[in-house]
C-alpha cells in the first residue's frame, strides 16, 4: 500500500516557506511554540520591555543646615547636623526652606571633618555641597532619597 500526501499539506508548507521570507525581509522574529502558557510568558515579558519605566522614592535621611561656609575654589559649604537616617554621597538632595521646596540635585561632595566619606548616620556633623546649587541658608533642611525602579507587572 502506498500512502500519498494530500495536496493541501503542500500548499500549507510553500505558504509557511512564503511567510518565513517575508519575516525574514521585515525583519520580524518568528517563534515556534508547542506549550500555551510558554507564549503567554513570553508576551508578558514583552510587554513589560515596552511599559515607561516606573520609579519609586526611597527616603534615606534628613539634615539641618547649622552653618554656611563660602570656601574658595570650592563653592558653598553647608555644615549640617543629620537629624535622621543617613546620609549617602549617592542621593539625590531635596533643599526645603519654610516647607518649600526650592531645588532638588545631586551631591556635589559630603565630607566629614577634611575626610571625604560615603555615608553620614543620624546625629553626626557634616559638610555638604550640592551640584550646580549655592543658595544655602542656615536653617535650610536637607532631605536625601534615591529614586528606584519598580518593576511593573503586566497583568
Amino acid at each position: 500500500m502506498v500512502a500519498t500526501l494530500p495536496s493541501r499539506l503542500t500548499l500549507n508548507l510553500e505558504a509557511a516557506r512564503v511567510a518565513a521570507a517575508a519575516a525574514e525581509r521585515e525583519k520580524v522574529d518568528i517563534r515556534l511554540h508547542t506549550i500555551i502558557y510558554e507564549i503567554v510568558d513570553e508576551m508578558k515579558k514583552a510587554m513589560q520591555g515596552l511599559l515607561a519605566p516606573v520609579f519609586k522614592e526611597i527616603y534615606r535621611g534628613r539634615a539641618e543646615i547649622r552653618e554656611v561656609f563660602r570656601v574658595s575654589k570650592v563653592g558653598t559649604v553647608a555644615g549640617c547636623l543629620v537629624m535622621d537616617g543617613n546620609i549617602t554621597r549617592d542621593s539625590q538632595m531635596r533643599i526645603v526652606r519654610d516647607n518649600i521646596v526650592i531645588h532638588t540635585g545631586k551631591v556635589g561632595s559630603l565630607r566629614r571633618f577634611k575626610d571625604d566619606v560615603s555615608e553620614v548616620r543620624a546625629g553626626m556633623e557634616c559638610g555638604i555641597t550640592l551640584d550646580n546649587f549655592s543658595d544655602v541658608k542656615q536653617g535650610d533642611v536637607i532631605e536625601a532619597f534615591i529614586m528606584q525602579k519598580v518593576v511593573t507587572e503586566a497583568a
